[in-house]
Order: C-alpha cells, then sequence, then structure tokens
C-alpha cells in the first residue's frame, strides 16, 4: 500500500525546486549522497538501513508565508523570526500538512513546541556569491558602487571590507532580483550560491565569496525537513534523505544562533564544516555599519555516542569459540560490527542485520549543540551581546 505525505513548501521558485527536490527523493526512497561542496564532510559515507520500505507518493502544498506578502520593506523592519515559514510550521501543527521544506538558513533557532528537524539532506554549496554587471570581482568594484543585498549580514561584511561602495537593500525571488542588475539599478548584487545553483543559474556568478570576507548564515546551502514530534511513520519515510554530517555541521550553528537568540535576519554569521573526523566552526557578530566585527573559530574532534568502540571485536572472554556478526547497527552508524570468539552462544554462526538502537556512526549531537553554545558564550564575553542591543535597522 502507497503512504502518501503532503509537502508544505512556500510558492517561490526556489522553494518548489527544494519541494519538488524532496519530493522525488521520498519517492525513490534511496538514501540522499548529495555533492561533494566545499563543506561537506568526505568522511562517514551515508550507509544505513532503510526501516520504512513502503512506497511513498508526495503531494505538494503551496502556503504563502508573512516573508512572501512583504515586498517592500526589508524583513529585519518587519520582525525578522520565522517570516517565511510561521504559516507553514500551523499548518504542520495542524495536520493540513505531514512534512515542510524549508530553506535551513530561514528557520530561527528556536522551533515551536511539537515540531522538529526531521531531516537535514546533503548541503549545496554553502558561500555567498557575487553578481556584477560588468564581472568585476569584490575588489575590483569601483568606489560608490550600488550592492544590492536583503541581508544585514551581508551588508555588515561588506561594509566592513569595503566601506567605500553603497549597499543598498533589494527584495524579490532570483528573477527579479537578477532583473533589477541587468536594468542598472544595482552596479552588483550578493546571494547564496545554493539557489543559483540548484535553478540551473550558476553561470551568472561572478565570484564565489572566501568565508574570511563573507562567513555565511547558519545553515546556508541545506534544506531543512521539519515534521512533527509525535509522528513515528514520518520519522521512518525521512531516513532516506538525511546525511549525517551535513546535520552534524547544521546542529553546531543552529546552537550558535540560538545562545545568541538570534534569526537570520540580523547581522549574525556561523559556518561549520567536517573534515578527518574534525569539526570546524566559526561565528561571527557584527555592527550594522561593519565596523565592529567579533568572529572567531573553534575545532574540536568528533565523537561517538558509544565512545571509541571498535568495529572488529575479538575474543570477547566468557562468550565462546564461534562468530557474531552484526551489521548494519542503527545508532552505531552504517559500519558492520564483527565479533569473533564469542564463548557461550553454540555452534552457530549469529548473524544480526538492520538493529535498532545503538549508536556509532552518528556523532553525538549534544557534544556539537554544546559546542556552538560555547562559541557563542566566547562571543558574548568578548562583546557581542553589546553589539546585537545596539543594532538600528537602516
Amino acid at each position: 500500500m502507497t503512504r502518501k505525505i503532503k509537502i508544505g513548501t512556500r510558492g517561490s521558485q526556489l522553494a518548489l525546486w527544494q519541494a519538488n527536490w524532496v519530493k522525488q527523493a521520498l519517492e525513490k526512497g534511496v538514501p540522499c549522497q548529495g555533492p561533494a561542496e566545499p563543506g561537506r564532510s568526505k568522511v562517514h559515507p551515508v550507509k544505513r538501513p532503510l526501516m520504512d520500505t513502503q512506497p511513498v507518493e508526495a503531494e505538494i502544498v503551496i502556503i504563502r508565508t508573512t516573508g512572501d506578502r512583504i515586498t517592500d520593506r526589508p524583513l529585519a523592519l518587519v520582525g525578522g523570526k520565522g517570516l517565511f515559514v510561521k504559516e507553514i510550521e500551523q499548518q504542520l501543527l495542524d495536520g493540513d500538512v505531514d512534512i515542510a521544506v524549508h530553506s535551513m538558513k530561514d528557520m530561527p533557532g528556536e522551533l515551536p513546541r511539537g515540531l522538529k528537524i526531521g531531516a537535514v539532506p546533503a548541503r549545496e554549496n554553502p558561500f555567498d556569491v557575487l553578481i556584477s554587471r560588468n564581472s568585476e570581482m569584490l575588489e575590483n568594484l569601483p568606489p560608490g558602487s550600488r550592492v544590492g543585498t536583503s541581508s544585514l549580514r551581508r551588508a555588515s561584511q561588506i561594509k566592513h571590507a569595503r566601506p567605500d561602495l553603497e549597499i543598498l537593500s533589494i527584495r524579490g525571488n532570483l528573477d527579479t532580483r537578477l532583473k533589477k542588475l541587468d536594468s542598472g539599478e544595482y552596479d552588483a548584487i550578493i546571494l547564496a550560491a545554493a539557489g543559483l545553483i540548484r535553478l540551473g543559474m550558476a553561470s551568472r556568478i561572478t565570484q564565489f565569496l572566501d568565508a574570511d570576507i563573507m562567513l555565511p548564515a547558519v545553515g546556508q546551502g541545506a534544506l531543512c525537513i521539519e515534521s512533527r514530534n509525535d509522528d513515528p511513520m514520518i520519522d521512518a519515510v525521512l531516513q532516506s534523505i538525511g546525511d549525517p554530517m551535513s546535520r552534524l555541521a547544521v546542529e553546531a550553528e543552529r546552537s550558535f544562533l540560538k545562545k545568541l537568540e538570534g534569526s537570520c535576519h540580523i547581522p549574525v554569521a556561523c559556518f561549520g564544516t567536517v573534515e578527518n573526523e574534525m569539526l570546524t566552526l566559526t561565528g561571527l557578530v557584527a555592527s550594522c555599519d561593519g565596523r565592529a566585527i567579533i568572529k572567531e573559530t573553534m575545532t574540536q574532534a568528533l565523537e561517538e555516542k558509544m565512545g571509541g568502540y571498535d568495529p572488529d571485536m575479538k575474543n570477547i572472554s566468557g562468550m565462546g569459540g564461534d562468530e557474531l556478526r552484526m551489521g548494519n547497527v542503527s545508532g552505531m552508524g552504517g559500519e558492520e560490527l564483527h565479533i569473533e570468539n564469542v564463548s557461550g552462544m553454540g555452534g552457530d554462526e549469529l548473524h544480526m542485520e538492520n538493529v535498532s538502537g545503538m549508536g556509532g556512526e552518528e556523532p553525538d549531537m549534544e557534544n556539537v549543540r554544546r559546542m556552538g553554545e560555547e562559541l557563542a558564550i566566547s562571543l558574548i564575553d568578548r562583546g557581542a551581546k553589546n553589539i546585537l542591543e545596539n543594532i538600528i535597522i537602516p
């Protein structure tokens, strides 16, 4: 029997692309591998069992949000938190949709009671890009050039790097912003790379902005599949599209944001990368004029929930002489646990697969969340809270 799932989403071109991607992935029911973009770990292969193999048929439900209705003012002036997600979350709570698909960078630090992040697919390119009319790089834009952005985070970092540029607000979907650029209203605009790549517009990119110049927003490039806390059927369905390493980095970034009590519409940035079993997390808080910037980086080794278990255990005392093989033990991740010379088990081989409840390849999310909090506290101690409390929206 086919399970029918309703997917709530905004109606923009990018939002519909994202929702359709999730729809197709769920209907195929195959694990998401994703592109090897900057910031995406090359360790920990996604290898986990599908606990629910029932076919899925997904329907997309378009929901208009406050952020979609307000097009004449900077979003920071009208509240900031949850402007693109609140109405969708309400329909999710009411049971009108089964999951919601958001851009992770639109998510506030605190989710409504009863909702959770059900899955984070593999992250797309997380960086910001510059698109200029005359193909000029940021460092080569003439003084006084008009640069369009809807983000205080981007504006403050550009002002810090190039205080001689004129930063102007720009609203609208990707097509609208590109048309404003092409018409001469702006000399350059700054956008997220992920949206352009997903919509096949990467050829318009003039320059990828390095994190040293433009630290990305929390969760930028990642999708958020939001679900209800008490829906085990949806939990099982979403297993096929989650990417553990993308989730790891995003959880650390969101913990940083939550500790600062921020949203995506204040000049706060945080970006995590996982390489060689190490999580590196950089956080930033800036004043709107770009004059004051507090930035810091932390690095720590990933810790496993089972804490250093050996996937090849041999000569376990008191258990006998036959082989116990356990494969794909849920909670221990996708690697096989191989135990030899187990006494007391009789003469046959015990081969266990798809056993739930033990941990392992999944990193300890509490540890990375704690790292995000510690980074935020360090910035607060250095004056970040004073900067945020004195922000005056231009």
